[in-house]
């Protein structure tokens, strides 16, 4: 299995690449940063690097790839970039089934509530998250892009509430559209439940065009 990971050494990327590597992928880690793609490197030194803006990657740059997985983050203020980077791999995969395309989307988009409204509603009704708040509402925004996409092979995953670095859980809970909370109350996904759960939809494909959640147990 060969896999391109764009935004590699961001909190998601690095934990799936690492998660990746010890389930034999062959990896392409993508970021911007030449220091962190080297330091990636020395704790996975199977991985081959591209620094590079994924904006200006092409087709050619993914060519025998059978996945990319989009763990891309930005600044708050530009997280409109969520949705012009997965429509901009959508353009160049219109029409085709490979590679498949793996969003890692925000928790914003999820239901909960006895009333199931949106995450996001939450969110944007607590002063306290008026700094960051951009980034959850352009990638529900993403998600929704990702709805009306029926001819690339696509699929999204969202975390829960809290998206926290750590190791995976030794319980994963997943679920399709409704927010997780486990036993305790508690809706966390550390960074390695992410990628485990990334890792197994990769290797035994559930989803096609859709999108679960998983989160610590």
């Amino acid at each position: 299995m060969k896999a391109f990971v764009i935004g590699a050494t961001g909190m998601a990327g690095s934990a799936f690449v690492k998660e990746a590597a010890k389930n034999n992928f062959e990896i392409i880690a993508n970021g911007r940063s030449t220091d962190k793609l080297a330091k990636l490197k020395t704790e996975v030194p199977s991985i081959q690097t591209v620094a590079q803006d994924a904006f200006t990657l092409t087709k050619n740059d993914f060519a025998s790839c059978d996945v990319i997985v989009d763990a891309f983050s930005t600044a708050p203020a530009q997280a409109y970039r969520h949705i012009d980077l997965a429509a901009y791999l959508i353009y160049l995969f219109r029409e085709t089934n490979s590679p498949r395309l793996a969003f890692i989307l925000g928790a914003g988009s999820l239901i909960t509530g006895a009333d199931h409204h949106r995450v996001l509603q939450d969110i944007e009704q607590d002063k306290s998250t008026k700094p960051w708040r951009n980034t959850p509402k352009n990638q529900y925004f993403e998600y929704q892009f990702l709805q009306n996409v029926d001819n690339v092979n696509w699929f999204g995953i969202s975390p829960a509430n809290l998206f926290v670095p750590g190791e995976k859980a030794t319980k994963i809970l997943t679920g399709k559209d409704e927010l997780l909370y486990n036993e305790q109350g508690e809706s966390v996904t550390t960074a390695g439940t992410m990628a485990t759960a990334l890792v197994q939809e990769i290797l035994t494909p559930k989803y096609h065009q859709d999108r679960f959640t998983v989160a610590n147990g």
